[in-house]
């Protein structure tokens, strides 16, 4: 039943809890409702078939559930990724689908540069290792290398790898970029382009990686491209998970040296299961102590980014149901 005076229904499958004051605000013609599983019971599935509209964040949106939509007009994700969205079946139903970029680009890219200096400057390390210091309290950490005088390697020229990259040219890197489906000017400013995947592996002395997930780039870090990075290196990944074969490649390579450190903000499972790496991590190890940061996929995370996310994806919504228009949409691949 729809509340009076209210023209469209708009279904939240998941994750997001009431008030959705910015959602309202941004479509005060819809009325929203909360999506359960529309396997558990026929007044459930009811609800997925008659609405509108659905706002998706972790739910996975396969043929199955494409096949509900009835009325569904558009599908908007709430964020950037869509690697657990089927495009085609969607597609099929004539269901427009479309993601929310750019509301966490400030958010991550600050988060990513933290962690390449916090790295660098060894903050984390220090923080565990001079609480012991007593009478020699400047004990450093060495290897420690200036920041003008490293390489830093960027995976990914989309709205964060170039915010990254522009956040990181005052602090003197020589920053390489690897994305073979960026286009760019002749002569970029202030970072060089390589061609290759395995030249910015070899010469980097940081890597952050900012690519979607997608088949090209699913377990695209491996026992294969970590052995390729140089010795002693650092690696960040800010973009997703399931870039990472597992996390067995990690562990290796932090207890043979052959990476100094590592920074995450995303893991091939969350929440993780067990495994040693992580094990270590949460038992301050001393292999280990201070040369693993671990934050709870939160890089996107501040309350405007918040409310910026849950606005424009109800505004999405709202442009394709009262007006037709359509913005940043995804199509599926060609057949």
């Amino acid at each position: 039943m729809r509340i009076k005076d209210k023209r469209w229904t708009v279904g939240i499958t998941d994750f997001v809890k009431p008030p959705i004051t910015s959602e309202i605000e941004a479509f005060p013609e819809a009325e929203f409702i909360f999506l359960s599983d529309w396997r558990a019971s026929d007044e459930n599935k009811k609800q997925w078939q008659t609405v509108d509209a659905i706002l998706v964040w972790h739910w996975v949106v396969d043929a199955q559930t494409a096949a509900v939509l009835d009325n569904c007009k558009i599908a908007v994700r709430y964020g950037m990724g869509y690697d657990r969205v089927d495009i085609q079946a969607l597609a099929d139903k004539n269901i427009v689908f479309c993601n929310t970029p750019g509301c966490g680009t400030t958010e991550v890219a600050d988060t990513a540069c933290a962690m390449i200096l916090g790295l660098q400057r060894k903050i984390i390390g220090y923080n565990y290792d001079c609480r012991l210091h007593t009478d020699k309290w400047q004990q450093v950490l060495a290897p420690i290398e200036r920041t003008g005088k490293s390489t830093l390697g960027v995976i990914g020229r989309g709205r964060i790898g170039a915010s990254v990259i522009d956040r990181m040219k005052p602090f003197g890197y020589r920053i390489l970029s690897y994305d073979p489906f960026s286009s760019d000017p002749v002569k970029p400013d202030g970072f060089e382009i390589v061609d290759t995947l395995d030249s910015l592996c070899a010469r980097s002395d940081i890597i952050t990686v900012h690519c979607p997930l997608t088949p090209d780039t699913e377990k695209m870090i491996d026992r294969d491209f970590i052995g390729k990075m140089k010795s002693g290196a650092s690696l960040v990944n800010t973009a997703r998970g399931g870039l990472f074969e597992s996390l067995d490649c990690i562990e290796e390579a932090l207890k043979s040296g052959h990476l100094s450190s590592v920074a995450l903000d995303v893991l091939p499972d969350e929440p993780p299961k067990d495994h040693g790496l992580l094990t270590a991590w949460r038992n301050d190890e001393d292999w280990i102590k201070g040369r693993l940061i671990i934050t709870p996929h939160t890089a996107d995370y501040s309350e405007y980014g918040w409310e910026e996310l849950h606005f424009k994806a109800a505004e999405t919504a709202r442009l394709r149901l009262t007006s037709g228009k359509v913005r940043n949409q995804i199509k599926p691949a060609p057949k």
